[in-house]
């Protein structure tokens, strides 16, 4: 892509926008207007959408960090009174759960160090940042979860081949509500924080908080059958809540899956090709790519421009067109916009320099 149409330019999601004002005015009421209307422009929301409103990548990060540490020390105090009651009861459905939220607390550990580094800029060898490192935490919290499944399992297993009594009822009752409690208050947390800074990784973990919190609940019911003489309630409801860590294991993989090999939702594309088709001076869109970094979106498009265009006007309508994308696309922090020339009938194509290099 070296034709003379070529733009690569790249602007953070924070980009000023005054190059659509900054045109010199020879008179005083323009000169106002000009100062009314930037006035305006700043101080208007940049985000076409409330819920999808954009946060500088530092902050963005920061917000994340906050998360993790309130959401940490939340789900370890939740969990320490639990294995209180572990302790005394001996409710191996209760060590499930309590289990499952340790190793979400835990996943704070790997969520942040990944938080941590993306912050880091772009290097010579690190071209596109360390925002990947957002995604390979993905991957370790869906083995800490595969590993908390495999405990409860085996713990509830083995349980279930020699039953014991549970004590305390009461009182695991009442920790199974304060894990509820917990979980549900850190899953809001996590997955409103996630939205706002497209965090894919922390809604992810939100929604897992938010499962323990039901299989929580389901400690009760080992609880009432164990209150009603069922001596096997407890292991039962503990093989249970290993079934709702493997379906939240199943649903965690499939994520992390699509965010390393680069998926992006199909509407997200048809949203930025929308928007490019009305770009004044954009008279087809080629190929279109979109893929994610850690929180943040990347673009990579061919627009279609007049072929008899100067440099300066391709260059312009490449700029128009990126400045669109930004705009239309939540969580897009940059886009890489090629220009090429409209085909000519019988004319030769501007690309078969190209051609032998082609992928087949």
């Amino acid at each position: 892509m070296s034709d003379r149409h070529h733009h690569g330019h790249e602007h953070g999601h924070d980009h000023d926008h005054q190059h659509e004002h900054d045109h010199g005015h020879s008179h005083g009421h323009g000169h106002r207007r000009s100062v009314f209307r930037r006035l305006a422009h700043l101080l208007a929301p940049h985000s076409h959408e409330t819920a999808d409103k954009l946060d500088p990548a530092l902050e963005s990060s920061a917000r994340g960090m906050r998360a993790l540490w309130v959401s940490l020390a939340v789900l370890g105090a939740t969990a320490l009174a639990q294995a209180v009651v572990v302790a005394v009861s001996g409710s191996v459905a209760l060590l499930g759960d309590t289990v499952h939220n340790v190793a979400d607390a835990l996943t704070a550990v790997p969520l942040g160090i990944a938080f941590v580094l993306g912050r880091r800029a772009a290097t010579r060898r690190f071209t596109y940042g360390y925002g990947r490192a957002e995604d390979l935490a993905g991957i370790a919290i869906v083995l800490t979860i595969a590993a908390s499944a495999a405990f409860a399992g085996w713990t509830a297993f083995a349980r279930l081949l020699e039953p014991r009594p549970v004590g305390h009822i009461l009182v695991v009752a009442v920790a199974a509500l304060v894990g509820f409690a917990g979980n549900e208050w850190v899953a809001r947390y996590r997955i409103r924080v996630g939205r706002e800074i497209g965090s894919a990784a922390l809604i992810a973990d939100g929604l897992h908080a938010r499962t323990d919190g039901f299989t929580s609940l389901a400690v009760l019911l080992s609880a009432g059958g164990a209150a009603l003489g069922w001596r096997f309630a407890d292991p039962v409801v503990g093989l249970a809540i290993t079934a709702a860590i493997v379906l939240v294991l199943r649903d965690a993989a499939r994520e992390v899956f699509r965010r390393v090999m680069d998926a992006v939702d199909p509407a997200l594309v048809d949203r930025a090709e929308e928007a490019l088709k009305r770009v004044p001076g954009v008279r087809g869109v080629g190929e279109l790519r979109l893929r994610w970094i850690g929180h943040r979106l990347r673009a990579e498009v061919a627009v279609v421009v007049d072929g008899g265009a100067t440099l300066r006007e391709a260059h312009h309508v490449a700029v128009e067109a990126e400045h669109a994308l930004l705009h239309a696309v939540p969580r897009l922090t940059a886009a890489l916009v090629h220009a090429d020339p409209e085909p000519v009938p019988g004319g030769a194509d501007p690309h078969l320099a190209l051609a032998h290099h082609a992928v087949r």
